[in-house]
């Protein structure tokens, strides 16, 4: 009874203690989860305080200040982080008024010194972009831009194609007019006076050029590094310029309409009745039922498998429903320069567009639209530089079978090459081809007559448009150089054919293929010893 009595006395007081030790855990848990303020500490109140209850209110109103404190201090870093902000907003404003983007710039005649300031300003920021003053990170070995190099009489140059050769006298007039300035400039800089020195200045002229280097960068500009010989025997002055190229300029925004635009594609032939049928399938596909907007032109030379010919060209006619075609037959010997000039004159319609192609061509609908895009009437000719397939007998003489043509006809340096020295294909309308007074008929067999044509249109007004396509293929067949074309035209053939053959790495396979084979047999005794 008396245990009872104690324990219900006691009990109050419990409750008390317990009360007291949860605000204590509170006050510590919020002390412990806040942020505390530069050299703040709390604490509990001390054994000396007046009452819990005081030193609680105490407490309360301390962190009450200390977030006070923090929120000032928070308003204040977003005003320093706004002003940051608009301070950078400016310079960014700044720097674009400064660098304007290219296509932004507006050379307003109206405002001349405005619109030389910015281009002044892009072009000098066209050198900051460049890689002039110091090196870029690139991502591989094959993203560096190279230098060639130059002296007075020589170019030295690493993209050579077909045509150009290691080393070269300029023969664009354009490069040996770009060089010329560039030395000239370098050495009128040399010669001009510092304002310094007060000796008598040395006199620099071209025959102190030792060599140059230069590169293009295409969005940016040319860099050249010129080195001069100096006052004394080891020592020289370099000259480096810029050429910056301007801004991109908006020229001509025209819609072009091309559905009613004919090509009437000419194609001269003797004998060769297999290639034909082969030449009409892709015709057929490309020509007729992918295009539709096209005439065919076959001007035979002489009898023999004429008869062959014209059975393929009814049939298809038949099979495809295709009436467009003319068919013209030469009693005389072959001539490709005559016979695309006479299936030239012998079309009487309108105005056409004029596709002088051979036999061994594949080409495809999206080529027939390049045709057409860039041919102009008094303005454009086109001159395609198609891909010249190698051997295919060579370039999977490894597989066990040779893959389709379809399959043959890819861009790649292992089965084929870019024919640049070649001008046989070209498309141009009519009305310039017989302006310019067509082609030469002198000419007797194989080439020459390409070239001389080519090169009327060069000396006149016309634009020539020569450029690599993706969808025009000259076909390999084996070459024959006959002993009656003249010794120029017989170098020309030879020349021809022994680049249709494969690769440089191909062909030393070949050459090397009995030391391969030896190798190889080596090896093979080798292990059967192990």
């Amino acid at each position: 009874m008396m245990l009872r009595r104690g324990f219900i006395l006691f009990l109050p007081r419990l409750v008390g203690l317990l009360v007291v030790a949860c605000c204590s855990v509170s006050i510590v848990y919020m002390l412990a989860c806040t942020p505390k303020g530069d050299n703040q500490q709390l604490a509990l109140p001390r054994v000396h305080s007046p009452t819990v209850k005081e030193g609680y209110e105490a407490i309360l109103q301390e962190r009450e200040e200390q977030h006070r404190n923090y929120i000032i201090s928070l308003k204040k870093q977003i005003a320093q982080l706004k002003a940051e902000l608009q301070g950078r907003t400016k310079q960014l404003k700044n720097m674009q008024n400064q660098y304007p983007d290219p296509l932004d710039i507006q050379l307003d005649h109206s405002k001349p010194e405005q619109a030389q300031a910015n281009l002044l300003a892009f072009l000098r920021s066209q050198v900051d972009k460049a890689e002039v003053h110091s090196g870029v990170k690139l991502s591989t070995e094959y993203a560096a831009v190279p230098f060639e190099s130059f002296t007075l009489q020589k170019v030295y140059q690493l993209e050579t194609g077909l045509t150009r050769h290691p080393e070269e006298k300029p023969v664009r007039k354009d490069k040996r007019d770009e060089l010329v300035e560039v030395i000239e400039l370098a050495v009128g800089s040399l010669n001009k006076p510092d304002g310094v020195s007060k000796a008598k200045p040395r006199l620099y002229t071209a025959s102190d050029f030792v060599e140059g280097i230069y590169r293009t960068e295409k969005n940016k500009g040319t860099l050249y590094e010129l080195t001069f010989k100096g006052d004394a025997k080891h020592q020289f002055k370099k000259i480096v310029l810029f050429r910056p190229f301007g801004p991109v300029m908006k020229v001509k925004n025209e819609n072009i309409n091309m559905a009613d635009t004919l090509i009437n594609v000419i194609v001269p032939l003797a004998k060769r009745a297999s290639k034909f049928r082969q030449f009409m399938q892709n015709f057929r596909e490309m020509g007729i039922q992918q295009d539709g907007r096209i005439h065919l032109t076959v001007v035979y030379f002489g009898k023999e498998q004429m008869s062959e010919v014209k059975s393929i060209l009814e049939n298809t006619s038949k099979s495809a429903n295709f009436k467009n075609f003319t068919f013209i037959q030469l009693n005389e010997e072959f001539s490709r320069g005559k016979g695309l000039d006479i299936g030239a004159r012998f079309w009487k319609g309108n105005n056409v567009v004029l596709f002088f192609c051979d036999v061994d061509i594949y080409f495809t609908a999206e080529f027939l639209n390049s045709c057409r895009l860039n041919t102009q009437p008094g303005k454009k000719v086109f001159y395609p530089v198609l891909f010249s397939q190698y051997n295919p007998s060579i370039i999977y003489g490894h597989h066990d079978s040779i893959p389709s043509l379809e399959q043959q006809l890819i861009i790649k340096k292992e089965t084929g090459f870019w024919r640049d020295f070649g001008f046989g294909m070209t498309c141009q309308y009519r009305s310039d081809f017989i302006n310019i007074g067509g082609f030469d008929l002198d000419i007797k067999g194989w080439g020459g007559e390409d070239v001389h044509l080519y090169r009327k249109y060069l000396h006149s007004n016309l634009m020539v448009i020569r450029t690599p396509v993706r969808g025009l293929f000259h076909l390999w067949h084996e070459k024959q150089c006959l002993d009656e074309l003249t010794p120029e035209q017989y170098k020309m053939c030879m020349q021809s054919k022994a680049m249709n053959e494969a690769s440089h790495g191909q062909l030393g396979m070949l050459v090397f293929k009995q030391e391969i084979e030896t190798h190889l047999h080596r090896q093979k005794l080798s292990s059967k010893k192990t």
